[in-house]
């Protein structure tokens, strides 16, 4: 206990506390680019932390990856443009919520919900690091299969109005995912002879085009008058009733973001869609996601915000990268002559490390002060005129689609997939299945073809070990679930 006040009276100088807040906000401000993601600003940020102190640099670090996660909500509630692309699930109640005159309401949410999942997993990280590392190396080919297998079947939750039209959405998905270099022979698909297809569709530029080219081109068309701008004075946090309703959902949210966040590969736009569907599925009123409740954003804010810490587990104990961004933190421990692994918890290295942690914990107080302070200002955004609004939400994803590759082809992928959404929203065609399994496909298709390989293709590989077998019976059960669940709907309506 004594190490860990020191540490927090460490955490807190007024120089640490200074970078750290520097670094939440600018992650904040990166977040909600669309297109600049958390990947971005840690790689900007790692050469400024070589002259400073260990502890120091990695806080600054940790300051905006904590934002940026965050940051991403606030496009993804204000235009429709998930930031980072694991803010794509709170579109799904972000934006319906801004529409209706409660953008406030939605960042605060937005805000506290990051908070909540962010502070667990710190709390997961400092105190269940190794012993969790070694959980996570159990997974193997057919684990992530099973895995990718049980996220896939969410489509069907997502898809409950219209379920054939979620499938064609997924299908159409899937076969995105297959567009460049083969991940178990290495040879090309589909790429047309064109390089810039060898890594297939890049991701950011497609959520973009899907989500916010689409909207800026529907809201050029929309003749809805000017909201009344006393509505961004309306609340600002979820009153008492809907935090009671939501202690499960935030509780079950952040263990799944830091459990998803822990195993390498899996991300936190798989954290998000799992939560959402699991709130969804948990809800006593699941009709009502999608139409703008607190609800939805609590599960995919809370889940991929609790993958920070999620994702440091097997970096720091094993190092193995989560992500991108742990990929970047393994960078900067070794410049500051950090070596991940059991030795970084013993003699000074556990000292830096406690001090890391704490700035790891106030970074995430810092992100919910900033965030409430700001969320009524972020809200005026929204009431802007119309003309206005839709050239800065042009510029802002002409400006994000190219900054991932500095390539202007992702530019086209992105007005490409904007008419895709446009098309979408036409034929009243769900837009998330396509992005889930554009997300999961390579995961699913990988594990799929590793696992027979192991098994001399003897699918049984999948039943014969426990966790995959898990995964599985859970998926079937998510699927068998909305099903019965229309039928039952169907019947009442007859």
């Amino acid at each position: 206990m004594g190490d860990l006040l020191q540490a927090l009276m460490a955490s807190v100088s007024p120089y640490n506390l200074l970078v750290c807040a520097l670094g939440v906000i600018g992650g904040i401000i990166v977040g909600a680019i669309p297109g600049l993601t958390a990947n971005l600003g840690v790689a900007l940020l790692v050469p400024f932390t070589f002259a400073m102190e260990p502890e120091t640099g990695l806080i600054m670090l940790g300051g905006i990856y904590t934002g940026a996660i965050y940051g991403g909500s606030i496009s993804a509630i204000l235009i429709n443009a998930p930031g980072t692309p694991s803010a794509a699930a709170t579109t799904f109640d972000g934006y319906p919520m801004g529409q209706k005159g409660e953008a406030r309401l939605a960042i605060g949410t937005a805000t506290l919900s990051s908070a909540i999942g962010g502070i667990f997993s710190v709390i997961v990280l400092a105190f269940f690091a190794p012993f969790l590392a070694k959980q996570a190396l159990r997974f193997g080919p057919p684990e992530y299969f099973a895995l990718a297998f049980f996220g896939l079947t969410i489509i069907i939750s997502l898809s409950e109005d219209n379920m054939i039209k979620g499938l064609i959405s997924g299908v159409f998905g899937l076969l995105i995912a297959t567009i460049g270099m083969d991940p178990v022979e290495g040879v090309m698909r589909f790429t047309f002879r064109n390089i810039n297809l060898i890594s297939g569709i890049a991701l950011v530029p497609l959520l973009i085009g899907l989500f916010s080219i689409c909207e800026a081109f529907l809201l050029g068309k929309s003749t809805t008058s000017k909201k009344d701008m006393n509505e961004i004075k309306g609340r600002l946090l979820p009153n008492k009733e809907e935090m009671k309703r939501n202690i499960g959902n935030f509780t079950i949210s952040s263990i799944i973001g830091t459990a998803v966040g822990i195993l390498p590969g899996a991300g936190a736009s798989v954290a998000a869609f799992v939560s959402y569907n699991e709130a969804k599925r948990r809800s006593k009123h699941p009709e009502k996601f999608g139409t703008g409740i607190v609800d939805g954003i609590i599960a995919s804010e809370t889940s991929n915000n609790a993958c920070v810490g999620g994702s440091l587990v097997p970096l720091l104990t094993l190092g193995i990268p989560g992500n991108a961004v742990s990929a970047l933190f393994l960078g900067a421990l070794l410049i500051q002559g950090l070596r991940p692994g059991p030795d970084l918890f013993t003699g000074n290295n556990a000292k830096i490390m406690w001090i890391f942690f704490a700035g790891l914990l106030v970074a995430q107080l810092l992100m919910l002060l900033f965030g409430l302070f700001g969320a009524g200002y972020f809200a005026k955004v929204l009431f802007l005129p119309k003309p206005i609004l839709i050239s800065y939400i042009l510029v802002l994803c002409v400006t994000g689609a190219f900054a991932i590759n500095n390539n202007i082809f992702d530019v086209g992928v992105m007005f490409v997939f904007g008419m895709i959404g446009l098309l979408y929203k036409l034929l009243k065609i769900p837009a998330s299945p396509t992005v889930l399994a554009i997300i999961l496909g390579p995961m699913a298709e990988t594990g799929l073809r590793q696992s027979l390989m192991m098994s001399n293709g003897d699918p049984s590989i999948f039943f014969t070990r426990p966790l995959s077998l898990i995964f599985i019976i859970i998926g079937v059960v998510s699927i068998i679930l909305p099903l019965m669940r229309k039928k039952k709907n169907s019947n009442l309506a007859d």
